[in-house]
């Protein structure tokens, strides 16, 4: 059965058959069933569960993160005409949902997600995670929440959990759902859209290094391969003007040489990378040039492991070459933005004519005489 008939059906089952359905599907999938909501004293468990030196570390990179996020919020735009007022007014999303795999820890996803939400003012924040074999979420999970004032916290996973959040099923339904899952739970977000909201669909990992043969080769293999290890679908890339670098027999990095530095950056925004390095004696020269990458790491010391966990900038980019039209995870994703406009008699009547005339030629007349009843 195909990936798309397989979760419609997950999900169809789950929206006529309420929480029993979701827990049969999460006891088939994660071995186990209900109770989902995570109560209050597993969060303290998690806090002694991990050591003191691990929660400085966490606590450390909180704040990197917030700091690089907190730059990123907007407030109202206002212009002001005779006596009117136009502008965009900045909202918060209400509630949203967190999808954190839970097979394995992710500590940074948790923060990448959690914090730019807390700064634009999301008032519920829910984390749906998988339970590990003991039938509890991840400590690192918890604990991470706990900093982030989130005790709304369920041990589901896969497209079950994806379900509960968008028809609000154990739960109250979210208004949008963030983070990354596999392809079957990428299916479900994009076929609960338009229930509730979603961040994207995020495919599998991708890193470029743009060189002009003056880097160290060493730091770009690493750096290559260190994407590598998100899964076998992930992709490699090192489009270098200077020699083709020994790959040491890794066949998925693929290398291209090219004549100059044009046909290198034409070809770099042509793939449209998730995440992109560049390694060359002027790197702001190139990274002036380029136009499609998720994120741009720039110099020797901006490895993308690095920007994956403690630099600050986040790690939610878009893959497969959409970021010709997508942008990275920031504030703004957990904000509407609404028109509005306040408006002068003086204003109106000044201009009047404008509407009145676009409204014939649009063939509108009950527009029109929405504008000329007022005097």
């Amino acid at each position: 059965m195909e990936i798309e008939e397989y979760v419609k059906n997950i999900l169809n089952d789950i929206k006529s058959g309420g929480i029993d359905a979701v827990s049969e599907y999460s006891k088939k999938f994660d071995g186990y069933g209900m109770p989902f909501k995570v109560p209050e004293s597993e969060f303290a468990e998690a806090k002694e569960l991990i050591p003191v030196y691990q929660k400085d570390i966490i606590n450390r990179t909180y704040k990197r993160i917030y700091e690089n996020h907190a730059i990123q919020y907007n407030n109202d735009k206002v212009r002001f005409s005779r006596g009117s007022i136009y502008g965009i007014r900045y909202t918060p999303i209400e509630r949203i949902g967190m999808y954190i795999p839970g097979k394995k820890p992710l500590p940074s996803t948790v923060m990448m997600i959690g914090i730019p939400a807390k700064i634009a003012g999301v008032r519920d924040i829910v984390i749906v995670s998988a339970p590990e074999s003991n039938g509890r979420v991840n400590p690192y999970t918890l604990y991470i929440a706990g900093l982030l004032g989130i005790h709304e916290v369920y041990r589901i996973g896969g497209v079950q959990a994806i379900g509960s959040m968008a028809y609000g099923i154990g739960m109250k339904k979210v208004d949008k759902i963030f983070g990354p899952g596999n392809s079957y739970v990428n299916e479900a977000k994009r076929q609960v859209y338009g229930f509730t909201g979603i961040d994207g669909l995020y495919g599998p990992s991708e890193v470029m290094v743009l060189s002009d043969g003056t880097a160290k080769d060493e730091y770009i293999l690493a750096d290559l391969n260190s994407q590598l290890e998100h899964g076998i679908t992930s992709k490699a890339w090192l489009l270098t003007t200077g020699k083709a670098i020994s790959t040491a027999g890794n066949e998925r990095i693929e290398v291209m040489v090219f004549e100059n530095m044009d046909e290198l950056i034409s070809k770099a925004n042509e793939i449209a990378p998730e995440h992109m390095e560049i390694q060359a004696k002027d790197p702001m020269e190139i990274f002036s040039r380029i136009k499609n990458a998720g994120a741009i790491y720039i110099g020797e010391y901006a490895p993308v492991p690095a920007g994956d966990y403690f630099l600050g900038v986040n790690h939610l980019l878009p893959t497969g070459g959409t970021s010709r039209f997508s942008s990275a995870l920031t504030v703004d994703d957990f904000m509407k933005k609404t028109s509005f406009a306040s408006v002068s008699r003086e204003d109106f009547m000044a201009d009047r004519e404008l509407g009145l005339e676009l409204a014939k030629i649009e063939g509108m007349p009950l527009h029109y005489k929405s504008m000329e009843a007022r005097l």
